[in-house]
C-alpha cells in the first residue's frame, strides 16, 4: 500500500491504560510526563525491601546489586477484591501482577467507551506479555505452609490473562506470552494476527511487570546488565546498563474496517509487524544487527510502507554498551539509509522517563508512540549528550530526539504532520535478551 492508504489487514487501537512510574494512571498522565521531559526514576521504597542490605557498590559482592534506583509504581497493594468479586483470602494469593491486569483491562475498556458488563459471551482474545515471578519467590519464603487453596491460581502466569477473560466472559484466545523483555510487544502483534485471521472480533493486549523482592534485581545485576547510577544513557557515551522499572499497559484492538464502522476514536494504526528471532550469533544473549535488521524489513513489508517513509523509531533502547550499537547499525541499514529518505530518521525511548519494563517495555513504547501519533509532536529522549563511540549517527542518518518537538516532515508547516498527504509513520521495537525481536508499524488514524 502507499503511505496514504490502509491495507485490509490494519489493526485500530481504539483504547488504552496504562500504570507507570511517577504517579503515572493513564495514558494522559503518561503523556503528560513525557512533554516535561520528566525522569521517573526513584529509590526503592521502604515497604518493598532495604535497599541498603541488597545493594554494593562491588558488582562481585555476593548478594548484592549495584543499583539502587528504579521505576517503582507509587503502590502494588492496594486492590479492590470486592469490585472485581473476588474474595479477600483469594486476593491475598494473588499475584499483583494480576491484581494490576484486572485494572487495566477495565480502565483500557473505559478508555475505548465500552462498557465493560456488555462483554459477556464476545468472541474476544486476551494477550499479556510478562516473564516475572516475584510474588512466587515471596509466597516461597512462607514454606509449605503458607500454601493454600488459592495457591495454585494465584501464581499461575497464564491466569494473569485469564482472569481478564472470566471476568468479562470473553471467549476468544486467552494467553500470556513470555519471549523475555519483546514479551509486551510480541503479545500485541499476535493479538493483531488473531483479529487479521477473523479468529477475534476484538482483543485486549499489553503486558505487566512488578519488582516485587530483591532477588530479581540481584539477578539482573550479576548478568551485568543494570546501570549502577540509576539512569538510562540510550545512544550515549555514557551507556552503561538500564534502569530498571514496573508497571504495565493494555491496549483494546480492533480490526480498523470494523472501528471505523462502529464509530470508535481510533488512536492509531498498526499497519503490520514481524516477529523473528536471531537464530545463533556470537551467544545466547548477544543481540545480532543482521536478525534486527530482518525483522525490520519483513515489519515494513507486512505494513506495505516503504521504509523512507518513518519518521520515528521507539527504540528498544535500553542503554547498554553491546546493545545501543547493534540496534544503531540495524535502524541505521534499513531505515536511516533507506533510498528515498529525506532527513535523518528520529529515534528515542521511554526507558529514559520510566525505565525498563522488562515484560512490559514494549507496550510502553507502543503507547508512547501511539501518543506521539495523535499528538503529531515527538518528546524527548534524556539523558543524552554525545553519542557512543560504536554509533556513527551521521553515517546512519539516525537523529536522537533530545528536545520536545513537532512532527518532523511536516511539509505545509501547519504542525499537524500531513504535509504533502503524508500520513505520520512510527515503528516500535522490542528485543528479548533470547534474541525473539518485534517491530510493529504503526501509523495515523484515518
Amino acid at each position: 500500500m502507499s503511505n496514504q492508504s490502509y491495507g485490509d489487514n490494519a489493526i485500530a487501537v481504539v483504547g488504552m491504560s496504562c500504570r507507570l512510574p511517577g504517579g503515572v494512571d493513564g495514558p494522559e498522565s503518561f503523556w503528560d510526563l513525557l512533554v516535561r521531559g520528566a525522569d521517573a526514576i526513584g529509590e526503592v521504597p521502604a515497604d518493598r525491601w532495604d535497599a541498603e542490605t541488597f545493594w554494593s557498590d562491588d558488582p562481585a559482592a555476593p548478594g548484592r546489586a549495584v543499583a539502587r534506583r528504579a521505576g517503582f509504581l507509587d503502590r502494588v497493594d492496594g486492590f479492590d477484591a470486592r469490585f472485581f468479586g473476588i474474595s479477600p483470602r483469594e486476593a491475598v494469593a494473588m499475584d499483583p501482577q494480576q491484581r494490576l491486569v484486572l485494572e487495566l483491562a477495565w480502565e483500557a475498556l473505559e478508555n475505548a467507551g465500552v462498557v465493560p458488563g456488555r462483554l459477556r459471551g464476545s468472541r474476544a482474545g486476551v494477550f499479556v506479555g510478562a516473564m516475572a515471578d516475584d510474588y512466587a519467590a515471596l509466597s516461597r519464603r512462607a514454606g509449605v505452609e503458607g500454601v493454600g487453596a488459592f495457591t495454585s491460581t494465584g501464581l499461575a502466569r497464564s491466569v494473569i490473562a485469564n482472569r481478564v477473560s472470566y471476568l468479562l466472559g470473553l471467549t476468544g484466545p486467552s494467553l500470556v506470552v513470555d519471549s523475555g523483555q519483546s514479551s509486551s510487544l510480541v503479545a500485541i502483534h499476535q493479538a493483531c494476527q488473531a483479529l487479521a485471521r477473523g479468529e477475534v472480533t476484538w482483543a485486549l493486549a499489553g503486558g505487566v511487570n512488578l519488582m516485587l523482592v530483591p532477588e530479581s534485581s540481584v539477578v539482573v545485576s550479576k548478568f551485568g546488565g543494570l546501570s549502577p547510577d540509576g539512569r538510562a544513557y540510550v545512544f550515549d557515551e555514557r551507556a552503561n546498563g538500564y534502569v530498571r522499572g514496573e508497571g504495565g499497559g493494555l491496549v483494546v484492538l480492533k480490526r480498523l474496517v470494523d472501528a471505523v464502522a462502529d464509530g470508535d476514536d481510533v488512536v492509531c494504526v498498526i499497519a503490520g509487524g514481524a516477529v523473528t528471532n536471531d537464530g545463533g550469533g556470537e551467544g545466547l544473549t548477544a543481540p545480532s544487527a543482521d536478525g534486527q535488521e530482518e525483522v525490520l524489513r519483513l515489519a515494513y513489508a507486512d505494513a506495505g510502507i516503504a521504509p523512507a517513509d518513518v519518521d520515528y523509531v521507539e527504540l528498544h533502547g535500553t542503554g547498554t554498551r553491546v546493545g545501543d550499537p547493534v540496534e544503531a547499525v540495524a535502524l541505521g541499514r534499513v531505515l536511516g539509509c533507506a533510498e528515498g529518505r529525506s532527513g535523518a530518521l528520529s529515534v528515542g525511548s521511554a526507558k529514559t522517563n520510566v525505565g525498563h519494563l522488562e515484560g512490559a517495555a514494549g507496550v510502553v513504547g507502543l503507547v508512547k508512540a501511539a501518543l506521539a501519533v495523535r499528538y503529531r509532536r515527538l518528546p524527548a529522549s534524556l539523558n543524552f549528550r554525545v553519542a557512543n563511540p560504536g554509533i556513527d549517527l551521521e553515517g546512519l542518518n539516525l537523529r536522537v530526539q533530545t528536545e520536545l518537538g513537532e512532527w518532523p516532515h511536516d511539509g505545509d508547516g501547519d504542525g499537524d504532520g500531513r504535509g504533502g498527504g503524508r500520513v505520520p509513520v512510527v515503528g516500535v521495537s522490542s528485543f528479548g535478551m533470547g534474541g525473539t525481536n518485534c517491530h510493529l508499524v504503526l501509523t495515523a488514524a484515518p
